[in-house]
């Protein structure tokens, strides 16, 4: 399970993104301070957090299925009903929230259609489901370029693992095929681009290799010596000085009424 790792590893992968990312596709939904919200997929809570300070505790609820994730979750955003389940079998009733959202996750669970039914279930009659995923075969530099750096050092293993190359709802136009099909209406698309800071190069390896989610996984699978040259790859796509730097990265969203 390549996120069942510390909740720190995953905060510091792809969580530093959380928080800009869910107020982009809250912004694109529509979702005021007004709304009750459920957070899909919700990882330790760094876009949670987001919806938080948007709506009140209250008024948000939250699903994640990775323990320990859950329990950061719960540690980070203590008055937040955080509920141990997948977005295939959400645990609330029919029309429950004004709004779904779910980011980075449709593309790694194994029934993303029944996944989409579920979020449409638990939105009330002219509310709002929505979800964004990285655009990994593009613009999402962090794992665009280093899949290149691992094709380029690995290259038969890492085009069969490559995010870009083997997983769903990655291009432009395929969560909004989803959402159509789910019997959502009005259905938006679009891109979100966000931004990471960090300290330097080595801020940004240390995540990889513990094993966070795909890119992290087949890290951690490698021989010392092809890691090695991997880190070093990667780092010379990248053009990255000793110091601080930035990442942008872009996202797919889509939105759609129940």
């Amino acid at each position: 399970m390549s996120f069942e790792v510390p909740a720190a590893a995953y905060d510091r992968f792809v969580g530093r993104y959380s928080y800009s990312l869910c107020e982009a596709l809250a912004s694109a939904a529509g979702i005021t301070e007004q709304s009750s919200v459920l957070d899909v997929g919700a990882g330790t809570g760094i876009g949670t957090q987001y919806l938080v300070d948007l709506a009140g505790s209250e008024r948000v609820a939250a699903v994640e299925p990775s323990e320990p994730f859950a329990a950061a979750l719960r540690e980070r955003l203590p008055a937040v009903d955080v509920r141990g389940a997948s977005v295939e079998s959400l645990p609330f009733e029919d029309d429950h929230f004004d709004a779904a959202l779910a980011q980075l996750v449709l593309n790694f669970v194994p029934d993303p259609e029944a996944g989409a039914a579920e979020m449409r279930r638990v939105t009330r009659p002219g509310g709002v489901a929505a979800a964004c995923v990285w655009d990994s075969p593009g613009k999402m530099t962090l794992l665009r370029t280093y899949w290149d750096a691992a094709a380029a050092v690995d290259p038969e293993r890492a085009r069969a693992e490559d995010e870009g190359a083997r997983m769903r709802f990655v291009r432009e136009g395929e969560l909004g095929e989803l959402w159509r099909e789910t019997g959502l209406e009005d259905v938006e698309e679009g891109e979100i681009v966000v931004f990471a800071s960090y300290e330097d190069f080595d801020d940004l390896w240390q995540p990889f290799t513990a094993g966070v989610g795909p890119a992290g996984r087949y890290a951690v699978s490698l021989d010392d010596e092809v890691r090695e040259a991997l880190r070093v790859e990667y780092r010379r796509r990248l053009s990255v000085s000793d110091g601080p730097f930035r990442l942008e990265a872009r996202a797919w969203f889509v939105v759609g009424s129940a």
